[in-house]
């Protein structure tokens, strides 16, 4: 409802169908409200509480892991600092791939004696081949709020897009 009134829809005059999608750094939920006259009615919610941007960062950090495990035959996955640079370096280029085809990820001194450097340039393609299962976790919850609400997607007047992941 924040979000509806933040785009301006309680000021609007008639009725209309909105349907939120709201997909943060942790959690996804959508919604499907009527509004009539500035009037909000949530007629049917869904979502999943363990599905967001850390995520996806999440699988993006472990293809990371294995990428240098394979290019350098190093292990770094209980070495904390580099895990979080790597995930730091994660989440910027999940940013970057939201306005871009690619991204670059370089990561210096990742052993002790400083000698490994990394660098890898990842695809789009690539981001959203490692995150198709998240991806397709999103169906279930959009089709049931569709379900419940008893609407068709063509009677669906506004979407709202809510939170950092929904620019992937």
């Amino acid at each position: 409802t924040a979000a509806a009134i933040a785009y301006g829809f309680d000021k609007k005059d008639g009725e209309k169908n909105i349907l939120v999608f709201d997909l943060g750094g942790g959690t996804f939920d959508v919604s499907m409200l009527v509004i009539d006259n500035g009037v909000f009615e949530v007629i049917a919610t869904n979502g999943d509480t363990h599905l967001g941007g850390e995520d996806f960062d999440n699988r993006l950090v472990e293809y990371l892991l294995k990428d240098i495990r394979i290019q350098h035959k190093v292990d770094v996955s209980k070495r904390k600092n580099i895990v979080q640079r790597l995930r730091r370096e994660a989440e910027k280029a999940k940013r970057t791939l939201s306005k871009r085809h690619q991204a670059t990820i370089e990561i210096d001194n990742l052993t002790d004696d400083e000698t490994v450097n990394y660098v890898t340039t990842l695809t789009r393609a690539k981001f959203e081949e490692l995150n198709m299962k998240e991806f397709s976790r999103i169906n279930d919850p959009l089709k049931r709020v569709l379900d419940d609400s008893k609407l068709k997607k063509s009677e669906i007047d506004e979407v709202i897009l809510v939170g950092g992941s929904t620019r992937i």
